[in-house]
Parts: structure tokens; sequence; C-alpha cells
């Protein structure tokens, strides 16, 4: 019977192997979003959201993939996209293709999962994210809701980093003072929003790893309907961030459960919670956020079904199909990865400047 002493240690060396699988990655997809942040044009996705047709749902949902914000982050960012006068249906497709993936989540993704789902992952955010978008629309346009009041883009969410609030004057600035910046926001203010969340998605894999047993999973998930409404109901009210959600699906990947079942948990997971869903009601409407909800369950599942498929024509057993069966010692650039990104996670709360 192990001690509370070896249980620990057990939780910290698991731990530690999955933040020694994903740091470089992690540090990798922070250096390109801070690339984004430098050279994107502060109102390049907001001209691109102006309209209220399908195109516009399209292009939101597209813009969306790419952009590492966290459900919370996200919300002012809706907002103000809605006050500069973004349609319903593109607004809700921004709302759900952005938490739901970024390039920081993709590329932990390719870490700690596997390649064909860092491909599935935002191909199918950005076909939810269209969905969901049209559904609204072709409810809004229907009269099933009345215009909501509009939430201020600097208000109505418990994020008050500039991650979630673009500047809307945009300065001419050298080459080298763009890329400072960039690089300032996504290793300051964007590892400030998201960091804690992912540190606490490592510990929870690392608890994964140690308690939860394979013979628990083929009890309660060896069913991959019944896995994928699980992870369903597990997902949508907690608060978990693309990037954060990912060790947490590799850990229970790990353990037996579906590639159909962990896609729901990646999809459901950082698109819905119950402290943002009063926001997005705010900012679409009560009926609008009852379509918005609704299409990322069905589109979750359905996914799910079909990932299942696919790896099963693709030979894969679909109860062991994640690639790196053990976490194992990492060379010097994911020890040295893992110690800068430990150690730009905790310095502001070292600093006091969280």
């Amino acid at each position: 019977m192990r001690t509370l002493f070896d249980s620990i240690y057990e939780i910290v060396l698991a731990s530690w192997g999955v933040l020694l699988e994903s740091a470089p990655y992690v540090l990798l997809g922070f250096f390109v979003a801070g690339l984004f942040k430098a050279f994107l044009p502060h109102d390049f996705i907001t001209k691109h959201l102006g309209g209220k047709g399908a195109s516009s749902i399209v292009k939101a949902s597209a813009l969306g993939v790419p952009v590492p914000l966290c459900s919370c982050g996200v919300l002012p960012a809706a907002a103000g996209l809605k006050e500069q006068g973004a349609g319903k249906g593109a607004v809700t497709s921004f709302l759900i293709s952005t938490p739901e993936t970024g390039v920081d989540s993709i590329a932990v993704t390719y870490a700690l999962l596997d390649p064909l789902m860092t491909v599935i992952r935002p191909v199918v955010s950005f076909f939810t994210a269209v969905a969901a978008g049209m559904a609204v629309l072709y409810t809004d346009r229907n009269g099933i809701d009345a215009e909501p009041a509009v939430v201020s883009a600097a208000s109505g969410s418990s994020c008050s980093n500039s991650c979630c609030c673009e500047q809307k004057n945009e300065k001419k600035q050298s080459f080298t003072a763009k890329l400072r910046g960039g690089m300032t926001f996504a290793f300051g203010e964007l590892l400030r929003d998201i960091g804690k969340w992912f540190l606490l998605g490592i510990v929870l894999a690392g608890l994964i790893s140690v308690f939860l047993s394979p013979e628990i999973v083929s009890v309660y998930f060896g069913n991959e309907y019944l896995s994928m409404l699980l992870m369903l109901a597990i997902a949508i009210p907690l608060y978990v961030c693309a990037t954060a959600s990912t060790p947490i699906a590799a850990a229970l990947a790990l353990k037996g459960i579906s590639p159909g079942a962990a896609l729901v948990f990646l999809l459901a997971g950082p698109a819905t919670n119950i402290a943002s869903l009063t926001v997005v009601s705010r900012i679409l409407g009560k009926k609008a956020v009852i379509v918005y909800l609704a299409v990322i369950i069905v589109m979750s599942f359905a996914a799910g079904m079909v990932v299942n498929n696919l790896y099963g024509l693709l030979g894969f057993d679909i109860a062991d199909w994640i690639q790196n069966a053990s976490h194992e010692d990492g060379g010097i650039i994911a020890v040295g990865s893992s110690i800068v990104l430990l150690i730009l996670i905790i310095r502001p709360y070292l600093s006091g400047n969280k």
C-alpha cells in the first residue's frame, strides 16, 4: 500500500513527465502567438467580421482557430466585435473556434497526443463554429431572439488582462519594437492568463496517471458512446482552456479512453463553462446561447463518433491509440524548456504582479 509520500512523489514524477513532453511545444506556441500579436493589425479581425451573412461566419471561424485566447479572454473580444457591428452568427463562430483551439494548444496536441488528432482538432473546431454560427444566424432571422444587451469590451468578464481587449489606436512601430511588444504580450500577459490553468492541467494529468486505473476506465468509459456522454457532462460546466485540456485528455487516453471521447473533452471543455455562459447570454441573447450550446454538444458527439470510426479504419485500437505509450526522461531541450516555462509562469506570483 503506497504511503502519502510515495503518492505525492509519483504524482510529481508523472506531472514532470507530461511537462517535459509538452514544454518545448508550449513555448513554440506562445512564440507564434507573439508573432500574431506583433504583426497582425489590431483591426484585421474586426474588418473581416463586419457583415451579418454566411461569409462573415466562415471568416470568423477560420480567424478564430489560430488566435490564442482562452474562454475568459475571448468574451470581451467577442463583445467588442458585437459593438463594432459584427453579426451574432459571426460572433458565435468566433466564440467557439477561438477558445477551442489556438497555435499554443495545437502545438501541445502534437506533443502529447498524435499528429492525426493535431489536424482533427482545429478542423472540427472550425466546422463546429461554422455550424453554430449558421444556426444562430438562421434562428435570428426567424425572430426567435430579441437583440440582447451589449456587453462592454472592457467589462462583463473576470478577465482583466489586455489579452482580452485590443488597443484601438495602432501606432507605427519598427520591426524590432513590434517583435518586442508581441513577445512581451505572449510570454507576459497571455502566459499569465493561461499558465496557471496549464499547470493545473499538468497536475491533474499526474493525478490521473497515478490514481485512475485501466480497470476503472474499462468499467466507466469502456462503451465509446457512454464515454463521450460522460466527457460532455464533465467538460460543459468545467473551466479549462484549450492548452490545459490537452494534458488531461492525454492522461485519460493513456488509460484507455477512446480518441472520440478525448476529442469531445477537447472541444466542449474550452468552449463552455458555467461562468462564461452567463456572459455569452448577454452578448448573444438567451435563446441564441441555447442554440450555441446545443450545436457544441451535437457536433462534439458526432465528431467523436466519426473520429473513432476513422481511427478504426486506419487500423488503430481506439483503446490504445496514443503513440507515446509512456513518458520518458527528456533531453536537455525538454528539461531546459520545462524550467524556463515554470519560471515564466511562477515569476508574476513571486513578484506580486498577478
